[in-house]
């Protein structure tokens, strides 16, 4: 089945790129495989729909658009409500892509690409579960459906960030939400130059609540951080002294810095890599964008 797999995975990526959609029908069993199918090529970045076949004749047919690429799931591929959408589907659509289980059947000969799902003999019951309800066949469609959904994402280079895009609401696109949208900026940065003095230092820390700050050169570029534990560790070493010093006297000249547009889920990484609180976020010119806290990914689930 490679040669008409890749068939369909070609006229589904032809689709997207005319800026049509996969309309996906199917009825009874097959109808509930043809919905998480269409739910599937949906969240991976190949705009879909679900058409139910009964309400096409009464009206629905209406949502097939010349461009869209029609995806018809029937075991036997006799399915009365489906033969009675085809002459309108070759029509109105730019291709038929079918699931049978038999590749001889009417829908399956008439589609532009038939993909087999048959789990015994062609037509045969035999090959379900029980040898009567569709069981076996529509496992065979929900895997099809699924392969061709990821090797249509795959051929089209989506990404992880194209993801979280399409799942803003769940967890999963929480954890893949880039870090731009989480972190601190503005006046809720906390920022201090070279030559400022301890005391100002640790008033603005107090100030921000983030347990850091970071020190920017003359012109205004990244130049270290001060952290909680290089304040404890200034106290050991200095004592009361240690307020007679400055930012950079103190600082962390290698700050762990992130690219905005990274995904929380690798923030978090970096954070528990090196054992720190805060990350500096940078533009690619240097310049200073936020800085993402641990405490901003408690509601990803990733804390």
């Amino acid at each position: 089945m490679a040669a008409p797999f890749e068939q369909a995975v070609g006229l589904l990526l032809a689709c997207g790129e005319a800026r049509g959609r996969v309309v996906v029908t199917g009825m009874g069993k097959s109808g509930i495989i043809a919905q998480k199918v269409a739910a599937t090529l949906s969240s991976t970045g190949s705009p879909a729909l679900f058409l139910h076949p009964a309400e096409a004749v009464h009206g629905d047919i209406g949502m097939l658009a010349p461009g869209d690429v029609v995806l018809a799931l029937s075991a036997s591929g006799e399915t009365e409500e489906l033969l009675r959408l085809l002459a309108t589907i070759k029509r109105v659509g730019d291709a038929l892509i079918t699931f049978c289980c038999d590749t001889q059947s009417t829908l399956a000969r008439a589609s532009d690409v038939a993909l087999d799902c048959g789990v015994g003999k062609q037509g045969v019951p035999e090959g379900e579960a029980c040898g009567l309800a569709p069981t076996a066949s529509t496992t065979a469609m929900l895997a099809l459906g699924d392969a061709l959904a990821i090797a249509v994402s795959l051929r089209k280079g989506f990404r992880a960030e194209d993801f979280a895009r399409l799942h803003p609401g769940g967890r999963l696109g929480k954890q893949l939400a880039p870090v731009r949208e989480l972190m601190h900026t503005g006046g809720r940065v906390p920022r201090v130059g070279l030559g400022t003095p301890m005391g100002e230092v640790i008033d603005e820390m107090t100030r921000k609540g983030l347990g850091m700050t970071v020190v920017l050169d003359e012109s205004g570029q990244l130049a270290g951080v001060v952290s909680d534990g290089d304040l404890r560790r200034l106290l050991m070493a200095h004592g009361h002294n240690a307020l007679t010093l400055c930012a950079s006297d103190v600082m962390h000249r290698e700050p762990h810095t992130i690219a905005g547009e990274e995904l929380a889920v690798r923030a978090h990484a970096e954070l528990e890599a090196h054992r720190i609180t805060s990350l500096v976020v940078q533009s690619r010119n240097g310049e200073v964008e936020g800085v993402l806290h641990l405490h901003a990914l408690w509601g990803t689930g990733l804390v």
